[in-house]
Formats: structure tokens, C-alpha cells, sequence
């Protein structure tokens, strides 16, 4: 059938055989004396051609079509529309191409608009939170930003409740993911991958938006070539809002000091206390909220640096310090101990004089620091704080057991995945280990994640998991066999177990603390 089929031009013609004359997509109109003559085969010439329909004049007094007319019409599925009156042909064609040409510019208007706004965007070298908000802003819709762990990174509400649209999110795109309809199929979910195939790390959702838009979908795939932008020049963008000796710990970590020398004698002269080991620290305030503001943003941050310089300083020690992003200041210690084997009792002073003086004088209510392993030469030490940085960022997904400081003994496999959840690699991996049983639970209100994590946390002790889900052992044996049946593997296998164990981990890393830098 021709319904909505989009009309291309108008032709006038009472021509017998147009095959010659059109391209494609044209609506005739005709006075139809070959309609007469020779109705199927004028509307099969008509067909062959490309043409959408017909609309003909029957001037008054002469004889109407043949009723066989309709009946190939309707069977070639060309539209067919009967005039009993005069017309002016020419006003037909000129208010049909006047809107054809109109409907054109508007596109190539939308188009410009488009590709400047983004352009803009990707040399103010926006944040994705302002790129998701344009692409709603264009179509008027609500978009999200997701990744392949299907925590939503960033949301447009184009002036709906954002509670309501993110409300089940996970469970809902699950759904959606799977080839259902989450929220019915009045609502659809227009998507576009994020990231180059075949590796993408995100999606792009415009609800309630139709699939099959054209402008939905250039918004969109607009909207992602600016998210890869946006994050390939975050890979390597230095923060120029750290202090003076953030100079210092940079060149050492991207190797552009000659020596230890050229190290020691650049810190010494920022203050540095010369000693026999130095101490790689990260301290990170919690929660920390992120503005809307940059300005205020880097006033927060300064704020915090001020507070860590004095308050170490104060407690007689001497370091390097650098903000490391949002809530997060690294630094490099010359402790001040007092006699040899002090040094963890000195630090959990500093931390509690840290925790202190920040709840004081900014708006977190907390920090904790991640302690990295000393270092005899002050070079080995600024290299370590990623590893300090890794420790503090483990320590902040653990529940709170009012601690302050941490280090490497605190973190083992979970450290590690909590380092790495926002890794596609690590994300698909975990997706494609538990994709059937989550969906299984959600479709079904089951709980056989709950039942599995049990399981590969006793160790495969089904008394001791009976007695913590209050399970007779049959019931257990039953949903045990269940999750083997739905993930077509054998619990009792070493490596399965270890495999299905590690993609849990990593599940409740990007569960419990989405990637850095969104919102």
C-alpha cells in the first residue's frame, strides 16, 4: 500500500506510457483519457516506474472511469484519486512543490543547526552530561547515556521526572537489550551504539522517540561521534588547574626529568624534607557531588587542597600535593616520625586530623586515604600513587567501616576489578557471563544472582547457604540446578566457578560505584 509513503514531486501529464518521464516517488495528475483506453496497463507503466498514485480529473459530462480502474489500483497498491470538478493543475503543483522545497530547506536547516551545535560542543570540549543534553534538546526528548553494564551515565529529562524515567533502569534496558518492549510498545526506545565497532562502550536511548526518524537518528549518531570525541581527548588532557608542584609529579610520571637528582633538587626547593623513604598517599573526600558550575568546581577543589597542605603541614610533614581530579589530591609525604616503626601510627594521626579538618571547611562529610608502598628514591614514589590512587578508589566502593587510611593489603581481586569496571572489555565479559540469569531473574522476580553469589561466597557450601536463605536443601539443590540449566555450565567446575565469581565482582564494582566523571 502507498500510506505514508512520502510524495516527491508532481508531474502533470496525459501521456499514455511515463515510464520514460519519472524517477520515482511522483504523484500524476491526468485527465485521464489513457485510464480510459487502457486503465491496468497505464497504472502497471505507472508502477514500473516508481510513481506513488494518480490523481485524475473526470470533466463534467464525460464518461467516469471504468470501475476496473479501482479494483487495479488497489491491487497494484498505487493511490487513486477521482476529481468530478475542474481544477487548476498548475495551483496543485505549485502548493504541492512549495511545501516539498519547504519541507527540504527545513532539513538542511536542522541538518546546519545540528552539526554546529555539536561542532561547538566538541571544541568547548564539553562534558558528556552536556552532550546528552543538546541531543534532547534537539528532538525534545528524553535521552540517556548508558554503558554496556547498563548503569545510566548521564540523563536529559527534556522536562520530565528524572526519577521516573531512570526508575528500574538496569531491569528495563535488561528488557530492552533482550528484544522486549520495557515500557510497552506505545513508548519505543530509539538507540544508537557508542564507540567504534565492533567494541562499542556505551548506548545512546532517545525515549519514547520513533525508531524510525531521521532526525532522531542523525541526533543521535551525531551525539555519540561527539561522546568518543569527548572521551578520546579526556584520555590525555592534563588538569590545569593543579598547583605548582603538580608540575613536578607530571614530568616524573611521563619520564621528562634527566635523574633522581634533577628530581630531588626541583621538590627540595618546593619544600620537600629530605628522608629515607617517601610515603605515595591519595586522600579522596566523600561524597563529592559534581556542580554545574566549573568555576565553583575548581574553587571546591582548591578549597580541598588548601585544607590537605595545611593540615599536613601542620602535623609537621612535608609533601608533594596535586589535585587529581574532583575530590582528590595526590601527594607524596616526607614523614615526620619519630623514632623508627612509627610510621602506621603517624599516618592514622594525619588521617584523623585530615578526616577532621575537611568535615570543617568543605561540604564532604568524610575522607579516606589510600597509602601506596614507600619508596627510597623520591621518583619511585610520585610513580606510585596511582597505586595510592587505586587503593583509595577500592576503599570508597567498600561499605563504611569508619576506617581512614587503607593500603594494598586491603584490596585483592575486588581491588582490581574496581579499578578496571570501566573497561568495555570487563563490562562485556560480565554481561556475557550472567546476561541469562539476570534476565531470567527479572522476567521472572527470581532471585538466582542472590542464590549464586551465596553460593560462590561459602565456597560451595549449600548447608551453610541453606541456613543463610532459609532454604530446606531441596529447594536449594533445585535452584542450584536451575542456574546450571539457564548458563549451560556445571557449578562444581573449578574454572566455571571462578569465571562466574569474577563476573559478579566485577557486576556489583560498576553496580556499586559507576565510572568517575558522570552524573
Amino acid at each position: 500500500m502507498t500510506r505514508n509513503r512520502i510524495v516527491r514531486w508532481v508531474h502533470v501529464s496525459d501521456v499514455a506510457d511515463l515510464s520514460s518521464l519519472l524517477q520515482g516517488g511522483e504523484l500524476v495528475l491526468t485527465r485521464g483519457a489513457a485510464l480510459k483506453r487502457s486503465g491496468r496497463r497505464y497504472l502497471q507503466r505507472l508502477l514500473a516506474a516508481g510513481a506513488l498514485g494518480v490523481l485524475v480529473e473526470v470533466e463534467p459530462g464525460n464518461s467516469a472511469l471504468p470501475t476496473s480502474v479501482g479494483a487495479a489500483a488497489r491491487e497494484l497498491g498505487l493511490a487513486l484519486v477521482v476529481l468530478h470538478r475542474q481544477i487548476k493543475f498548475v495551483e496543485v503543483t505549485e502548493q504541492v512543490h512549495r511545501r516539498i522545497v519547504a519541507e527540504q530547506f527545513e532539513e538542511v536547516d536542522f541538518a546546519r543547526r545540528l552539526h554546529e551545535n555539536f561542532t561547538d560542543l566538541s571544541m568547548r570540549r564539553a562534558s558528556a552530561t552536556d552532550i546528552v543534553d543538546a541531543a534532547a534538546d534537539l528532538i525534545d526528548t528524553p535521552v540517556v547515556l548508558e554503558d554496556l553494564s547498563h548503569q545510566a551515565l548521564a540523563l536529559a529529562a527534556a522536562g520530565q521526572s528524572a526519577a521516573g524515567l531512570l526508575e528500574n533502569w538496569e531491569r528495563r534496558s535488561r528488557l530492552h537489550a533482550g528484544g522486549g518492549c520495557p515500557d510497552g510498545p506505545e513508548v519505543p526506545w530509539s538507540v544508537t551504539a557508542v564507540g567504534r565497532p565492533p567494541a562499542p562502550w556505551g548506548r545512546l536511548i532517545a525515549l519514547g522517540a520513533d525508531s524510525e526518524s531521521t532526525r532522531i537518528t542523525m541526533v543521535l549518531e551525531r551525539a555519540a561521534q561527539a561522546l568518543v570525541l569527548q572521551r578520546m581527548a579526556d584520555k590525555d588532557r592534563t588538569d590545569i588547574e593543579h598547583q605548582v608542584m603538580a608540575g613536578l609529579i607530571d614530568d616524573v610520571r611521563r619520564h621528562r626529568l634527566r635523574g633522581e637528582e634533577e628530581v630531588t633538587a626541583r621538590a627540595f626547593a618546593l619544600g620537600l624534607r629530605p628522608a629515607p623513604a617517601y610515603t605515595p598517599t591519595v586522600v579522596r573526600a566523600r561524597p563529592w557531588a559534581y556542580g554545574t558550575d566549573a568555576v565553583s568546581d575548581h574553587r571546591r577543589n582548591a578549597d580541598l587542597l588548601d585544607v590537605v597542605v595545611r593540615t599536613t603541614r601542620a602535623q609537621g610533614h612535608t609533601g608533594l600535593f596535586s589535585v587529581r581530579g574532583p575530590g582528590e589530591v595526590g601527594m607524596v609525604l616526607s614523614l615526620k616520625v619519630p623514632r623508627s616503626g612509627a610510621e602506621q601510627r603517624v599516618l592514622h594521626a594525619l588521617g584523623d586530623a585530615l578526616r577532621r579538618d575537611t568535615r570543617r571547611t568543605t561540604d564532604a562529610a568524610d575522607v579516606l586515604i589510600g597509602v601506596g608502598e614507600t619508596g627510597a628514591l623520591l621518583s619511585e614514589a610520585i610513580e606510585r600513587i596511582d597505586e595510592a590512587a587505586h587503593i583509595a578508589e577500592v576503599a570508597a566502593s567498600l561499605p563504611s567501616t569508619g576506617r581512614v587510611i587503607y593500603t594494598a593489603s586491603d584490596t585483592h581481586l575486588r581491588g582490581l576489578l574496581t579499578l578496571l569496571r570501566g573497561d568495555p572489555r570487563v563490562q562485556r565479559f560480565a554481561e556475557s557471563e550472567l546476561r541469562g540469569l539476570l534476565l531470567h531473574d527479572i522476567e521472572n522476580n527470581d532471585d538466582c544472582i542472590k542464590v549464586l553469589r551465596g553460593y560462590l561466597d561459602l565456597a560451595h557450601h549449600k548447608t551453610a547457604l541453606a541456613a543463610r536463605l532459609h532454604l530446606s536443601r531441596p529447594a536449594l539443590y533445585a535452584k542450584l540446578r536451575r542456574i546450571e540449566e539457564i548458563l549451560h555450565v556445571e557449578l562444581a567446575h573449578g574454572e566455571t566457578a571462578t569465571s562466574l565469581h569474577v563476573a559478579l565482582l566485577a557486576l556489583d564494582a560498576q553496580t556499586r560505584n559507576p565510572t568517575p566523571g558522570t552524573r
